[in-house]
């Protein structure tokens, strides 16, 4: 798990003598509500409402999708691709920023397959070789690769996210997409724990695309919608320079679709685009809706769903995904539509802001109009835990507690640098999660390897509870509320391995939120 020259509490005992610079002192009602205390309002009804702030920035240029890897494989079913971990010179809103990228683009470039496929990732760290250490004690520039939300196994060369790469080194993952789902939208970013926050908050996130299983799709104009932000100091991220920082999570002032801030998309009268959205941001909620239109859902983090979902708006919290289908309203053959981060308070006490992340600008018409179909994924279905394949029993019920004290975050009060929550799972095998949250801030809960589906949800959103515990949907990271709670039915299948779980506010998981998942082959398997 790596050693920290100076571990949190040592850290957190320094400052209270006066012997590592400035004391770190949370404020009063923040500190209460982070360890489970009052102080900070009840969730439910998206975010808390109220109006607040809005931010309603220039069109910052023409929406483009990410950049796309290329495949330097001649053997079918083989896709090779050179990832490079490095700094480069980024136009960040008219600043040249030093930040991190693979390859050199921001957001990096997207990697896509076909089910099946053998993927060889050869990801060369080129970031600077360094002896310094971040705030929590870790060395700076040393990385790893996490592809988050495949169902591949968790085994060196593969999703084993315990390894270090130091700078100048290279590392050739190999993955076998045999078990994942088609037509799934998943992202690739570092996971060396320690560092993992600030590498991700300053560049490093991609995404990775499997392709459908059918031509249904591709009918619709598609785009990939990476959603990340930023604040600079400087032309250099800001850093992660106080203990707030980790218990907070970082939210940038600076909010970009594909780079840019506020693109403009051009859509038709009558067409119907396709829109697949991450959110690559490390503590930033987002509460998506499109103006005077309808969001039509047909996928989510593990898979397409049976048939479109109308919603006026959808809850996307760090690393999660959703695929939309939009709609352009006939007749409409001018005018512009933002499409907005509706206010939503994470913890309660979070400024409650209306922000246009993208303008859609009519711009002719589609001829002839393009409907919604009425199926999209006739095999989507949701599992009953008292009627499950091949009368399975529930193996195991586990309930997980998140919470945090001044410095520290736990999953069951175990912190993942002093002594892992740990689990032991047989393949072949459904278990049912509780995991709850004590604290007054909601965190995003995602498990490596294996997607789930939700039970139940207590607290938080009605919207976000209503939906995920009605549809078919594959989830490999789930929103639990603030005070609240989330069911989970989770099947452990195909791979053996270490997996992990953690909180995907990354510097929640890299002061402690985090777990260790033992995936054991069944007797069956």
């Amino acid at each position: 798990m790596g050693k920290r020259h100076l571990s949190r509490r040592q850290f957190l005992a320094l400052t209270s003598m006066g012997l590592a610079g400035t004391y770190i002192t949370l404020h009063a009602g923040l500190a209460r509500a982070m360890m489970g205390g009052g102080g900070m309002g009840g969730g439910g009804g998206m975010g808390g409402g109220g109006s607040g702030t809005i931010i309603d920035p220039p069109v910052g240029g023409l929406f483009l999708d990410p950049a796309e890897m290329s495949n330097r494989s001649l053997v079918p079913g083989v896709v090779e691709v050179d990832l490079e971990a490095r700094l480069a010179r980024i136009n960040v809103n008219g600043t040249m920023a030093n930040l991190m990228t693979y390859n050199g683009r921001y957001p990096a470039p997207t990697i896509r397959v076909r089910q099946g496929d053998r993927l060889v990732v050869n990801l060369t760290n080129g970031l600077p070789p360094t002896t310094a250490t971040n705030l929590l004690g870790y060395r700076r520039n040393v990385t790893n690769l996490h592809t988050h939300g495949w169902h591949v196994s968790p085994k060196a060369p593969s999703d084993y996210v315990m390894y270090e790469l130091e700078p100048g080194h290279v590392y050739r993952h190999e993955y076998d997409t045999a078990m994942q789902e088609a037509g799934t939208l998943n992202f690739y970013h570092p996971h060396k724990h320690g560092v993992s926050a600030e590498q991700y908050w300053a560049g490093l996130a991609g995404a990775l695309v499997v392709e459908d299983a059918n031509d249904l799709l591709k009918a619709y104009e598609t785009h990939i919608m990476v959603i990340k932000d930023i604040t600079l100091s400087g032309s250099e991220p800001a850093p992660h320079a106080t203990m707030m920082d980790y218990m907070q999570g970082k939210e940038g002032n600076t909010v970009m679709v594909n780079g840019v801030i506020n693109p403009r998309l051009y859509m038709k009268s009558g067409q119907v685009q396709r829109w697949r959205v991450v959110n690559a941001s490390s503590a930033r909620f987002y509460r998506l809706s499109l103006d005077g239109h309808t969001l039509h859902l047909i996928g989510t983090d593990g898979g397409l769903l049976d048939r479109p979902y109308p919603l006026s708006e959808i809850i996307l919290s760090p690393g999660e995904r959703v695929d939309l289908l939009v709609k352009g309203t006939q007749g409409a053959k001018s005018g512009s539509y933002r499409f907005m981060a509706l206010p939503y308070a994470r913890m309660g006490m979070s400024a409650l802001e209306t922000r246009t992340l993208l303008t859609v600008t009519y711009k002719g018409s589609a001829t002839p109009a393009q409907g919604l179909p009425a199926t999209v994924n006739s095999a989507a279905a949701r599992l009953d835990p008292n009627n499950l394949p091949g009368m399975a029993a529930i193996a195991a019920r586990r309930t997980m507690t998140l919470s945090m004290g001044q410095g520290n975050a736990f999953i069951n009060g175990q912190d993942f640098d002093v002594s892992p929550y740990t689990i032991m799972s047989e393949t072949g095998s459904y278990e049912i999660w509780t995991i709850v949250n004590q604290s007054g801030m909601d965190h995003p809960f995602h498990q490596h390897v294996n997607p789930a589906q939700v039970l139940a949800v207590s607290g938080g959103d009605a919207g976000y509870a209503s939906l995920y515990t009605s549809v078919p949907a594959w989830k490999d990271t789930v929103l639990v509320p603030k005070m609240g709670s989330v069911t989970l039915l989770v099947p452990v299948m195909d791979f053996s391995g270490m997996a992990m779980f953690h909180c995907h506010i990354l510097e929640h998981e890299d002061i402690g939120m985090m777990g260790m998942w033992h995936l054991m082959r069944g007797m069956g398997m």
